[in-house]
């Protein structure tokens, strides 16, 4: 039963194209309830989650649909299940989970629910047709970022300060080591974490980040690249206190262009951001479901795991130019974009 169950999702995925083309009507968007989970900070994060509630805002503005927005707490395994009961039981359809740390949790919900369509953020674990895999290259976007801090750092001794260490930061970290590497063979990259699992503090522990990253600048490492969530305010605050006392230091915003949600001091110090667009994947997911289908490109036909994965050839990830700190790399930048796409270069996925 389940292989037929993978031959239909299949067949939906190849016609994918071809509906798309088929415009929504207003009446099935005003039936479209959505419901979105967000990850611990919620939206104001001015991070990853707020990405994803930038998808949400884009697609009610668009659609005029109804949303309901919850945020875990504490982010134990069952509060983050009985916010997802909670919006599947009230009729929210598609409900959409921000954060792989949803994906035990999500997979006994979705279950119960086997006639609500479910999304996933950053994982690609639940074989279950109602639920679609939103996940990302972040190594390649990440990769770019080394480019640039490699090129902007007159050290030649670079920083990067990871959330906590696991395999998803990691592939940031890969990638962002690749890149500087790359450009300069000669340069460093320093690794931090600012929590250890199973502490998953790291992700919104801006004063502990501020101290690693200090302690970076005391070493003389001149650009800090940070995938740490709200952690990463400590980052920017580091750089901010080492420009008052005369010393330039650049740092990398992570997921959303952070620039634009920076002080004017931070902006000072903002080289560029590793972006993650979250917020094209939400919207993907709402703007489906108003069109009465599904994000069920085939990610593990073997597996049956269905969804998107959002790259460099998409425009899924990339770096940020707000600022114009950037634009004189662009060449170098180009290069290695179109380097990754066709494959000639081939960014590794861990350390």
């Amino acid at each position: 039963m389940k292989k037929i169950f993978r031959l239909v999702a299949v067949v939906a995925a190849t016609t994918f194209v071809a509906t798309a083309l088929v415009a929504p009507t207003a009446s099935a968007a005003s039936k479209v309830k959505i419901g979105l989970a967000y990850d611990i900070g919620g939206r104001g994060d001015k991070s990853f989650n707020d990405l994803a509630a930038a998808g949400l805002d884009a697609a009610k503005k668009k659609f005029g649909l109804t949303a309901k927005e919850v945020t875990v707490g504490q982010g134990s395994d069952s509060e983050r299940e009985s916010k997802l009961r909670l919006l599947a039981s009230a009729g929210y359809n598609p409900i959409i989970a921000v954060g792989y740390l949803y994906a035990g949790t999500l997979k006994k919900v979705a279950q119960d629910y086997p006639n609500t369509q479910f999304a996933i953020i950053d994982d690609a674990s639940i074989d279950l047709l109602n639920v679609s895999s939103l996940v990302f290259t972040e190594e390649q976007g990440s990769y770019l970022a080394g480019v640039a801090a490699a090129l902007a750092s007159k050290s030649g001794k670079v920083g990067y300060i990871g959330g906590v260490r696991i395999p998803l930061l990691q592939k940031f970290e890969a990638g962002f080591v690749a890149g500087v590497k790359a450009t300069k063979k000669s340069a460093t990259v320093d690794v931090k974490y600012v929590s250890e699992p199973p502490d998953f503090s790291g992700f919104n522990d801006p004063a502990k980040a501020k101290v690693i990253a200090k302690g970076m600048i005391d070493k003389n490492e001149d650009v800090i690249y940070s995938a740490a969530g709200g952690s990463g305010a400590g980052n920017f605050a580091a750089a901010t206190d080492a420009a008052a006392a005369g010393k330039k230091v650049w740092t990398i915003g992570v997921d959303s262009d952070q620039y634009l949600s920076a002080s004017a001091a931070e902006k000072k110090n903002m080289l560029t951001s590793a972006m993650k667009r979250v917020d094209n994947a939400v919207y993907d997911v709402i703007a489906e479901a108003v069109a009465g289908r599904t994000v069920n490109d085939i990610l593990d036909a073997k597996a049956g795991i269905y969804g998107r994965r959002y790259n460099l050839a998409i425009a899924g990830v990339g770096v940020s130019y707000s600022g114009g700190y950037i634009t004189k790399y662009k060449a170098q930048l180009d290069a290695a974009t179109k380097g990754i796409i066709s494959g000639k270069i081939k960014v590794p996925t861990a350390p």
